[in-house]
């Protein structure tokens, strides 16, 4: 089992979003090593942690599992999505997806500011400078206390 962290803005799909769905395609990754992650590494049963960006509070809202196996995303080929990529084809789809389940929300965000300042997370991606990506790997032991943060918040 791998841990991530995947990052969405509330305003576009938030964890209440998820909640509410109870699962979702991950679609409109245009990042090839964040494409890569999802193609090459993740497996269905998969530990996320989801990451609320461009928001009032930045920082993990909550839980998710990844609940399916990587698959084209169709929006690369439908010519009215914001995600269309004139590149993409059946044949060969460019850009993949996989299915996000929810799992939990956290009482409160656990924020970035108090994230940065936990020498236990030394090394997160997240707090790299610079790191923009909107799929990160993360190590259990990161996982584990941020969850445990999350209990604190």
């Amino acid at each position: 089992m791998q841990y991530w962290l995947m990052k969405t803005e509330p305003t576009t799909y938030s964890i209440d979003d998820l909640k509410r769905e109870g699962k979702t395609p991950w679609e409109g990754i245009r990042n090839y090593q964040a494409r890569n992650f999802m193609r090459d590494s993740m497996v269905i049963g998969d530990k996320v942690l989801i990451y609320h960006s461009n928001a009032a509070t930045i920082g993990v809202s909550g839980l998710g599992e990844v609940s399916s196996k990587p698959y084209p995303d169709f929006f690369a080929r439908d010519k009215d999505s914001n995600y269309f990529d004139p590149k993409a084809t059946e044949e060969k789809p460019i850009w993949m997806m996989v299915d996000i389940s929810f799992k939990s929300k956290f009482n409160s965000i656990v924020p970035l500011q108090q994230i940065k300042l936990c020498p236990e997370l030394d090394g997160m991606m997240l707090i790299k400078k610079g790191m923009r990506l909107s799929i990160q790997p993360v190590s259990k032991e990161h996982y584990d206390f941020i969850v445990g943060m999350s209990n604190n918040c």
